[in-house]
């Protein structure tokens, strides 16, 4: 069974443009990400889906960079831009991440990627369901079949840009499962969308970053609990509803 972890990115972000070609630290954020994606334990390939917008051929270059694979699709119909790129490189299993999340750790994912096989009957397991883990760390496993019907059967405009809303909607349908851990850590917000997310996520790495090492979520946490106030920099941030 093939693992595929498909990494959705674009330049045209609204609130922070150009966000996943930044540098931080020392490369790109979407450098960061597709790190962070190739060290997750079981997936077998990790692919960046841009738009073929010609603003997106930097998106293209970056990742040729880096040498990983890429597809190029709808910019405004993200579901079949994921269908597009699962079917392009032979997914059985589907992992979707995006490229504002630099902070992707590859155990959380790792633990979704291994509660998603753990059953076959598994249609859809996340960790964004129920949250539990700070935002910034969201990861998606589907199947490919899963992702094919929602591709010819989805109508909605809001389950066309979000990949995964026809499966969560159609959970008597669908088989879901939410991962939850331990303690609630939701209130945290590692995702980058604004500047002030630039700001904290900047400062994170200031702190944290080491060149050939991954800190992990955990790393993170401790950091927020040593400089409290750290938190408080994104914490009025809305997040975009779905």
């Amino acid at each position: 069974m093939r693992n595929v972890a498909i990494i959705q990115a674009r330049m045209g972000s609204t609130r922070l443009p150009g966000k996943v070609l930044k540098t931080l630290v020392d490369k790109s954020v979407l450098a960061h990400v597709v790190d962070r994606a190739q060290a997750i334990d079981g997936i077998d390939e990790v692919v960046v889906a841009t738009t073929t917008n010609a603003e997106d051929d930097a998106i293209v270059e970056e990742t040729k960079r880096l040498g990983a694979a890429f597809y190029r699709g709808s910019e405004t119909d993200v579901l079949a831009r994921y269908y597009e790129a699962a079917r392009a490189y032979q997914a059985d299993v589907v992992m979707r991440i995006t490229s504002d999340c630099p902070l992707l750790d590859p155990e959380v994912s790792g633990l979704v990627l291994r509660n998603f096989h753990a059953e076959d009957t598994f249609d859809y397991v996340s960790n964004t369901l129920e949250r539990s883990y700070p935002r910034g760390l969201d990861t998606e496993v589907f199947t490919f079949d899963a992702l094919t019907t929602a591709f010819m059967e989805a109508k909605e405009y809001h389950q066309r840009e979000h990949v995964t809303p026809y499966l969560y909607e159609n959970s008597l349908r669908f088989h879901c499962k939410s991962v939850r851990s331990e303690t609630d850590y939701s209130r945290y917000r590692w995702t980058l969308d604004t500047p002030e997310d630039w700001e904290l996520i900047v400062r994170m790495y200031e702190h944290l970053y080491e060149p050939d090492k991954l800190f992990a979520w955990k790393d993170s946490l401790a950091l927020m609990e040593r400089y409290p106030e750290l938190a408080t920099i994104n914490e009025h941030i809305l997040q975009k509803s779905k």
